[in-house]
């Protein structure tokens, strides 16, 4: 993003006061961040008013926004670097991305569709980010030719971490995402030192299983 400051917007500074702050996310970057980028662009037109809400906002088929809240305090939990490079798993209409992009030196936004491709560029293009990149591809793939990655970021519930994605982190690299194998989520860092991988849950949390992540059926007799 340019150096440009945005106009102040009342709905953005309620935001990160009475959700953010207040979830002990004290990070100054990532608060500018979050100031510096109008979430209100991301949101369909016919979800517009609940662009500032305490709440996950659906944006496409299977996509969603994360709450304000789950989304800063993720970002601070992943630790984020200047000189970081980082992935950004289904990242939707890319507000996430526009996040990261204030934060790391360069990231790849992720999605399984020209069209939310297309659209998330469009969006970037216009609030002036230019270190991030969308790409296709398949999530369960990551974008093996664009890492290793210092980050990986996952936008959406899965019951376990695809394992695929550990290969494609830089060592001391960090995967966040929400695991959720019951009525509540765990947000979890899962940082990877040499071959093996660490874990540590940082907060509750629930989202909307990514497509094709969801668990399997119990079985049943």
């Amino acid at each position: 993003m340019t150096d440009a400051v945005l106009p102040r917007n009342p709905m953005r500074d309620a935001m990160i006061e009475s959700q953010i702050r207040v979830a002990d996310v004290t990070d100054l970057d990532i608060l500018r961040a979050f100031r510096q980028t109008p979430r209100e662009l991301f949101v369909p037109t016919s979800k517009k008013a609940l662009a500032y809400a305490d709440r996950n906002i659906e944006t496409d088929e299977g996509r969603i926004m994360l709450a304000p809240r789950d989304l800063a305090k993720l970002v601070q939990a992943a630790d984020i670097e200047a000189t970081d490079v980082v992935l950004d798993i289904a990242c939707g209409r890319g507000y996430s991305t526009a996040i990261l992009a204030q934060l790391a030196d360069t990231v790849v936004g992720l999605e399984s569709t020209d069209e939310a491709v297309d659209r998330a560029t469009e969006l970037l293009v216009d609030i002036d980010i230019s270190n991030a990149a969308i790409v296709k591809g398949d999530l369960k793939s990551g974008a093996t030719e664009h890492g290793p990655f210092n980050v990986i970021f996952v936008n959406g519930a899965l019951p376990v971490v695809h394992q695929p994605w550990f290969s494609q982190l830089a060592d001391g690299g960090r995967l966040v995402c929400i695991i959720q194998n019951g009525p509540v989520g765990h947000a979890t860092v899962f940082r990877k030192s040499g071959e093996a991988v660490g874990e540590r849950v940082v907060f509750d949390s629930n989202a909307s299983f990514l497509p094709g992540f969801e668990p399997k059926p119990a079985f049943t007799f």
